[in-house]
C-alpha cells in the first residue's frame, strides 16, 4: 500500500517530527548558482537558480519509479530563493535530495553577490524598486506612475502599484513575463533534472503554487506536487478565496511593511501582545524583509485575472506583429496558465500533497478543502490530500523558542516520506 499521510497532525507530533529530523546526521552539501539567459517573445531574460546538492551522491532518494528524486522549489509572492533556503538545506543535508530553487523572473538581484536588494521599496522622491529582468536592465521612474488603492485596506492596507506607461520597456515586459516564466521553468528542469535520470517533485509556496501547477503538465518528468501554504491553479482562486483581484496587467504591486505586519500578526495573534509592540516588531522585521524583492507582477496568473491576461497577450502579439490566428493562439496560451491543460494525450495533473499550518491565515486548510471538488472535476482527477498541521504560519520558516527552525523540518520529513513510500505513484 502506498504511504498516506494522516489528515491531521497535532502540535506535539509536529514537534516530534522536527526532533526526528534534527537527529539525522547532516551531510556536506554543495551550494552554487546557475545563472542563465533565455529568449521569450523575442526578449532576453536572465534567470537565477540556486542549486543545493549533496557532495557525495551515495544514498540519493528515489521515488517508486526508481528514478532519482529531485526537488524543484518556487518561493512566494514577496520573496526570492532566500525564503526557501532553510527548506532547501534541510532537503539536501538531512535527506540527500538535489534541490533547485528558482527565483521568479525579475527578482534575482544580480548586481551584488549577497543577492540582497538595497534600500527600500518606496522612496521619498516617488521612485520605487523595479524588476531586473536582465542583469543590466534598469526601469527609470519616467516609465511608470504610482497608484494607490484602498479597496482592500481592511485586510491589506493601502495597495501601492507601479502602473507601467504604455509603450515603455516596462510596459512590454509586464505584458511578456508570463511566457518567460514558463520558459524559465522548462530550462531549469532541463539543466538540473535530466528526464532520463530524475523524477521531479515541485513545490510552489503561496503565489508559487499556481506556477508549480502550470509546470506540472508542461514538464514531462514532474511526478508530484509538494505543498505547504500553496495556492492551486489560478482559475480556482476566486472560487476558494471568495474574492477577486482585477487590475490591469501593467500594474506591478509593491509589497511593503504592510505585508510584514499582516504576516507578523498570524504568529502573534492570541499571545496578548499590545499594538505598540506589534508595530515595533513590524518595523524591526521590515529591516530584514525589505532586502527581498517585495514587488509582484504575478497577481493576474495567481488570482485568475483573465481580462488582464488576454490584454497582456494582445499587447505582446501587437509588438511582435502576429497574425490574427497567432494572436488568438497566444491569448489561449496566456489563459492556459491559470488552469489545467485538457484534452487527449495531455500529461495529467500529478498527485498533490498539500500541507497547511494551523495559524496560516493566507492559504488555509479550508481553502484546500474547498478546492477538492474542483480538482475532482478535472479529467482525469488528480490525487489531492489536504493535511492540517498543528503549528505553523504562512511564512513557514517563522521561528520562535518552541520552533527554532520553524516547521521546515516536519514539512520536509513528510515530503520525503511521501516521495520514497509511493504517495505519488497513484
Amino acid at each position: 500500500m502506498p504511504w498516506e499521510p494522516p489528515l491531521s497532525i497535532s502540535r506535539e507530533d509536529v514537534i516530534r517530527l522536527n526532533e526526528t529530523v534534527g537527529a539525522i546526521t547532516s551531510q556536506a552539501v554543495d551550494v552554487r548558482e546557475d545563472i542563465f539567459r533565455i529568449q521569450a517573445l523575442e526578449m532576453e531574460w536572465d534567470i537565477g537558480v540556486v542549486i543545493y546538492e549533496p557532495t557525495h551522491s551515495v544514498g540519493v532518494p528515489r521515488g517508486s519509479d526508481g528514478k532519482k528524486a529531485g526537488i524543484f522549489l518556487l518561493h512566494g509572492g514577496v520573496s526570492d530563493f532566500k525564503s526557501l533556503d532553510r527548506a532547501a538545506r534541510a532537503l539536501a543535508e538531512r535527506f540527500g535530495f538535489k534541490v533547485a530553487s528558482m527565483t521568479f523572473p525579475g527578482r534575482f538581484y544580480f548586481p551584488d553577490a549577497s543577492r540582497d536588494w538595497p534600500g527600500d521599496v518606496e522612496n521619498s522622491d516617488g521612485s520605487a524598486r523595479t524588476p531586473l529582468w536582465t542583469a543590466d536592465m534598469r526601469i527609470d521612474p519616467d516609465q511608470y506612475t504610482v497608484v494607490k488603492d484602498a479597496s482592500k485596506r481592511e485586510s491589506y492596507g493601502a495597495i501601492i502599484s507601479l502602473a507601467a506607461k504604455d509603450g515603455t520597456e516596462f510596459f512590454f515586459r509586464m505584458a511578456a513575463w508570463p511566457v518567460a516564466f514558463e520558459e524559465a521553468l522548462k530550462e531549469t528542469a532541463r539543466r538540473q533534472f535530466p528526464e532520463e535520470e530524475f523524477s521531479i517533485y515541485i513545490h510552489g509556496h503561496s503565489t508559487g503554487g499556481p506556477f508549480a501547477m502550470m509546470a506540472s503538465q508542461r514538464i514531462a518528468n514532474i511526478a508530484g506536487l509538494l505543498g505547504y501554504g500553496s495556492s492551486p491553479f489560478g482559475r480556482m482562486y476566486p472560487q476558494i478565496a471568495g474574492d477577486r483581484w482585477e487590475f490591469p496587467f501593467n500594474y506591478l504591486r509593491l509589497r511593503t511593511w504592510r505585508d510584514t505586519a499582516r504576516y507578523l500578526y498570524e504568529g502573534m495573534k492570541g499571545k496578548g501582545i499590545g499594538l505598540p509592540m506589534l508595530i515595533e516588531l513590524t518595523f524591526e522585521r521590515w529591516e530584514t524583509a525589505k532586502k527581498r524583492p517585495n514587488f509582484k507582477a504575478e497577481d493576474f496568473v495567481h488570482k485568475n485575472s483573465e481580462k488582464s491576461l488576454e490584454a497582456a497577450a494582445r499587447v505582446s502579439a501587437a509588438r511582435l506583429k502576429l497574425s490574427e490566428r497567432d494572436t488568438n493562439g497566444l491569448v489561449q496560451r496566456y489563459l492556459g496558465y491559470t488552469r489545467e491543460l485538457p484534452g487527449p494525450g495531455v500529461k495529467p495533473v500529478p498527485p498533490f500533497l498539500s500541507l497547511h499550518g494551523a495559524d496560516d491565515d493566507t492559504v488555509t486548510l479550508k481553502r484546500c478543502e474547498k478546492s477538492l471538488a474542483l480538482f475532482a472535476g478535472l479529467t482525469p482527477p488528480p490525487k489531492v490530500c489536504c493535511v492540517s498541521l498543528g503549528a505553523g504560519v504562512h511564512s513557514w520558516g517563522w521561528t520562535d523558542d518552541e520552533f527554532p527552525q520553524g516547521i521546515v523540518p516536519a514539512v520536509t520529513k513528510l515530503w520525503h516520506d511521501a516521495i520514497i513510500n509511493g504517495f505519488f505513484s497513484s
